[in-house]
Formats: structure tokens, C-alpha cells, sequence
């Protein structure tokens, strides 16, 4: 029995989301977004803009390892049989 596809793209963006809230959360409690630009050397945006910015970061990084998850999740015998209709 197959899995939904949107079953399995909520399977990878639900925790993702999760995650890159508490890492935004824990993240911004230790560095102020002001410090940070200043740092950076950044034209000037407001706290909420930083805080929207590094969340989507976040999220876009922890997606990226839930979708590697899910691909090395796929049982061997499914990538080899790929694999096989292309030797020559």
C-alpha cells in the first residue's frame, strides 16, 4: 500500500516546522538580531523582519535533512531496481 503524496510531504514539513521553531526560539534567545546585523554588516531591518528571516532559514535547513531522511529511507531493492533498467 502506497503512502499518500501529501501524507508524505507533511511527514517531512510538520516536523521541520517544529524544529525550526524551537531552534528560532533558542536561537534568538541568546543573539540579539540588532547585534547581529551590526555584525554582518546589513542594511538595517527591524527585529521582526531578522526573526522571520532566520525562521525561514531554519525551517529551509531542517526540511532539507527530513527530505534526506525519507530518501535514504527507501529500501535498497526499490533504488536498485532503478537502477538496473539503465545498465547496459
Amino acid at each position: 500500500m502506497a503512502i499518500p503524496k501529501i501524507q508524505r510531504v507533511i511527514s517531512i514539513f510538520w516536523p521541520s516546522f517544529l524544529t525550526a521553531s524551537a531552534a528560532t526560539i533558542v536561537f534568538f534567545t541568546v543573539f540579539d538580531p540588532h547585534d547581529l546585523m551590526a555584525l554582518l554588516d546589513v542594511p538595517p531591518i527591524s527585529r521582526l523582519g531578522v526573526y522571520t528571516i532566520g525562521f525561514f532559514c531554519f525551517w529551509a535547513l531542517t526540511a532539507i535533512s527530513c527530505i534526506m531522511t525519507c530518501y535514504f529511507q527507501r529500501p535498497c531493492s526499490e533504488v536498485n531496481t532503478t537502477c538496473h533498467d539503465y545498465q547496459i
